[in-house]
């Protein structure tokens, strides 16, 4: 399998990842998402190809100018980050973070920040095993004003 840059044609598969990965979005805010993903001048996607050229995984790469936890800024941003669970526990995810990480690097970034809800731990070992520290946890809040 190999990385490489997001390309127009993977659209359907980056699609099916991406409502796996967000099975509670929409179709229309899982579209607008990934639209807005690919218009950002600040951001990559990478890919990871089977030997058959479909896909198995994805990662969205972005910069942040503020990231808890970090010190710098701009930060580069693992904004998603998905494996396939048939390849998954064979360093696909690590390989995709490092393609991301090159990226940020490329820009000038001296740190990488991610995020993962509080209840997926199977997205925290795969961060801790890729070297990345837990800095911090949040419950989130929303109240509508209408």
């Amino acid at each position: 399998m190999r990385i490489r840059r997001y390309e127009p044609s993977d659209w359907d598969e980056w699609f099916r990842m991406n409502r796996a990965l967000f099975p509670g979005m929409t179709v229309d805010d899982d579209v607008g998402e990934m639209q807005a993903t690919l218009e950002r001048t600040d951001a990559a996607i990478f890919v990871l190809e089977r030997p058959d050229g479909s896909l198995a995984g994805y990662v969205e790469a972005g910069e942040r100018s503020i990231v808890d936890g970090c010190l710098s800024s701009p930060v580069g941003y693992i904004e998603a980050w998905y494996v396939d669970p048939d390849v998954r526990l064979g360093g696909h995810g690590r390989a995709l973070l490092q393609a991301a990480e090159d990226w940020a690097r490329g820009r000038g970034c001296t740190e990488m920040g991610s995020d993962a809800l509080i209840d997926n731990e199977v997205s925290h070992r795969a961060h801790e095993r890729s070297g990345y520290v837990e800095v911090d946890r949040v419950v989130t809040y929303r109240k509508d004003l209408t």
